[in-house]
């Protein structure tokens, strides 16, 4: 008669499952290896006079094509004005992530969920390049080391001063702070309103998208999940 294999004892269980968040883990970090894009590589090559006359010259040849004449007293500084923007609004290529800690990393024994709410949040829509703005949700279970608490909003900020699309931006806010102190686990959730919905095509006013990305143990238990979106869930605020 055939016996059911023996149960796998509790500290095999246990091991089982380190392993399986080790392994989690490594897959994790491994997407921060990527090489920087050929973007990022040309912005923090500086240079930042030349960028801003090239994109005043495009600015004024939109203008001319509007039917604006672009002599007159309220556009003759447009084109610089917009140009300066622009490159203000797309700084985040040119920051790296080891700049934005500048060592703000400190071992701590704290070991529960820490949350940051109500993180003020302004972007540009890469399909329009008209701004999307909202709120950003940032929390991680540490695992050792603790973030001095500005540098979330700091990570947040050098991702959104970018081309963007929502979805990505939460992903890149949550996998910075993951490689930034390898906590046990890490959750974000992005609010936006966008004028590209708000002011053209199907005039959504009043609209809001909402995104999320968990990692690590904000994934793989559902208590920790829960305690994470009941946090932001406290006190919330309209847009």
């Amino acid at each position: 008669m055939c016996r059911p294999p023996p149960k796998p004892r509790d500290d095999d269980a246990t091991d089982d499952t380190e392993a399986t968040h080790q392994s989690k883990r490594s897959r994790t970090k491994s997407l921060a290896d990527q090489p920087p894009t050929p973007c990022e590589l040309n912005r923090r090559a500086g240079n930042d006079e030349a960028r801003v006359e090239k994109i005043a010259g495009a600015v004024s040849t939109i203008l001319e094509a509007l039917g604006e004449d672009r002599t007159r007293p309220g556009l003759q500084q447009t084109p610089k004005r917009l140009a300066q923007l622009l490159v203000d609004c797309t700084s985040g290529y040119a920051r790296r992530l080891d700049e934005v800690l500048n060592g703000a990393v400190f071992e701590e024994t704290y070991s529960e969920m820490v949350v940051v709410r109500d993180i003020a949040l302004y972007s540009l829509c890469e399909h329009h390049v008209v701004p999307f703005h909202g709120k950003c949700h940032i929390a991680y279970v540490p695992n050792g080391r603790v973030l001095g608490l500005s540098k979330l909003a700091r990570i947040a900020e050098m991702y959104a001063r970018r081309l963007q699309v929502q979805e990505r931006l939460t992903q890149q806010i949550a996998q910075a702070v993951q490689d930034a102190c390898e906590p046990l686990g890490v959750g974000v959730v992005v609010e936006c309103s966008h004028m590209c919905m708000c002011m053209r095509g199907v005039r959504a006013a009043g609209s809001s998208t909402v995104t999320s990305a968990v990692l690590g143990s904000f994934r793989s238990d559902f208590r920790t999940r829960q305690e994470f979106f009941a946090n932001i869930s406290m006190g919330a605020r309209t847009l």
